[in-house]
């Protein structure tokens, strides 16, 4: 296989995926009602720019960039959070501590 061959497939990959996280982002007020790979939710005015991303790209690649989109929300929303997630963990003093 020729590399501008490869190239124009990840760019073309690459296009459909940000159009899909694009769809996401602008549709996150809408209720999820579709699954995608590793629990990923989806409203289904997104449904169109999905099955686009899932053709263009390797399933492989759909999973990993949906996974990435999961830890980076993950992130983001314990960053936006009140802070009470954040800082160091208290554990409890053990009754019989060891010597």
């Amino acid at each position: 296989m020729m590399p501008d061959v490869l190239a124009k497939g990840r760019a073309s990959c690459y296009k459909a995926r940000d159009a899909f996280y694009a769809c996401l982002e602008k549709e996150s007020d809408k209720k999820p009602t579709e699954i995608a790979t590793v629990g990923l939710l989806y409203p289904s005015e997104c449904k169109k720019s999905r099955a686009e991303f899932v053709n263009r790209c390797r399933p492989t690649w759909v999973k990993h960039f949906d996974r990435q989109y999961c830890a980076r929300r993950r992130v983001q929303r314990l960053l936006d959070s009140d802070g009470s997630r954040r800082g160091p963990l208290s554990i409890p003093e053990s009754s019989n501590p060891k010597p």
